[in-house]
């Protein structure tokens, strides 16, 4: 009777944290990703007493080798379209069946001795079986989302404590859990077709660096702009959820090729160094940098550039990205004060802790509208630049997305 408390108290908890699995409006968090395999892991042993129970009433066996074998052939087909190399999918699933089988094995124990107690309906295996093909593609995808972190050289002593905590059903030893992180430290992803890999797993996954409005905003861990917007729709025109990744200016191009994530978007300017890495769809926005300072100085940097660049005056930028690359190309005399958070930036100039901002244009509109102290201080713009999707050099995603930001 303990053990059927302790099944009910863990099947409560996975169905409480399962509805918090993933929110499509924030930042999904490499410690979230591997907290999902663990939870899936968890929700799959969480079915073995019903399992237990049909084979109970049916005299079944426990072990039942051919099924074995097709759900672990089938979690390497699922898993093949995505990248995932079979030899690491096989042996997560084998590692699943075993756990299971001792999780019936002991239930079967516990009612051979004290009569059959399970407290749920008894329905068919067939009747479950929808319920773990299901987890065995949630688990795969999962696998798929969480690869770059699987790959860190301190996956398996970093996460260990978690597994501790979250891998909680009776069956798990320490060993057994170890076991599981050396897999999945072993996942390895092979090179494979950009769209394919988004349709077979279902997600887009979009890196964006949530510091730019109007393009990508992070707000008290909420994220908006018209780029999030406009990647759920291109993630729905791809027949996916849209997973957003955070990634920085500075880093945003060595994210692109690792694999970190599948577009960049939130208001990514097209730049000869960023074409040197990846490839960009046709644009969806123009415009270019301009002067953005307190009001009661606009006068003093109406003129462009050259008023800009004189000794007296400080120029903040946001390390990185086009803003920086611009400024210590094209200012040589004022001071160059840098600034690391892009949401903050313009709190330091209404504290006079520097005294202009060189921007997109689009973002000199919107914060001068936010905040009633800033303006425009050049009515052009310094330079033309393009925003565009930013991704890998995949004809046929590239195409793909041309073509819905053509139709859309």
């Amino acid at each position: 009777m303990d053990r059927m408390r302790t099944w009910v108290s863990i099947l409560l908890l996975l169905i409480w944290t399962g509805a918090a699995c993933a929110d499509p409006d924030r930042f999904t968090t490499e410690d979230a990703q591997v907290a999902r395999i663990f939870d899936l892991a968890e929700q799959r042993l969480a079915v073995m007493p019903a399992v237990a129970a049909v084979k109970w009433q049916t005299q079944g066996p426990i072990f039942d080798q051919p099924r074995e074998t097709a759900v672990i052939d089938r979690a390497t087909e699922i898993g093949a379209p995505m990248g995932l190399a079979a030899d690491s999918i096989k042996r997560l699933f084998q590692l699943q069946a075993r756990l299971a089988r001792e999780v019936q094995t002991g239930l079967h124990q516990d009612w051979k001795a004290h009569g059959f107690s399970y407290q749920g309906k008894v329905t068919t295996l067939a009747a479950l079986r929808p319920k773990l093909d299901g987890l065995t593609f949630d688990i795969i995808q999962a696998v798929y989302l969480a690869a770059p972190v699987l790959k860190h050289a301190d996956f398996e002593s970093h996460y260990a404590e978690a597994a501790q905590k979250q891998l909680r059903t009776p069956v798990w030893t320490d060993k057994s859990r170890q076991e599981l992180l050396a897999i999945l430290h072993s996942v390895a992803l092979a090179p494979v077709p950009a769209l394919q890999r988004i349709s077979a797993s279902r997600a887009l996954r979009v890196g964006v660096t949530g510091d730019y409005a109007p393009y990508s905003l992070d707000t008290d861990g909420t994220l908006t702009g018209t780029d999030i917007d406009r990647a759920r729709l291109l993630a729905a025109h791809l027949n996916a959820l849209p997973m957003f990744i955070h990634t920085t200016w500075s880093s945003l191009s060595d994210d692109l090729s690792h694999g970190a994530f599948d577009v960049a978007m939130g208001g990514v300017s097209v730049t000869p160094e960023r074409e040197a890495v990846g490839a960009f769809s046709v644009p969806y926005a123009s415009g270019g940098k301009t002067i953005l300072s307190r009001c009661a100085d606009k006068q003093k940097f109406n003129k462009g550039l050259a008023s800009v660049d004189q000794p007296k005056v400080r120029v903040i930028v946001n390390p990185g990205g086009t803003n920086e690359q611009y400024v210590r190309s094209n200012v040589h005399q004022a001071q160059i004060v840098v600034f690391p958070d892009n949401r903050a930036i313009f709190s330091e100039l209404i504290a006079r802790n520097a005294d202009v901002m060189i921007t997109d244009d689009a973002e000199v509109d919107l914060q001068s509208k936010n905040h009633p102290e800033l303006c425009r201080a050049f009515p052009g713009t310094l330079t033309h630049a393009d925003k565009a999707v930013f991704m890998p050099r995949d004809p046929d995603l590239i195409k793909a997305v041309n073509e819905w930001l053509g139709v859309r």
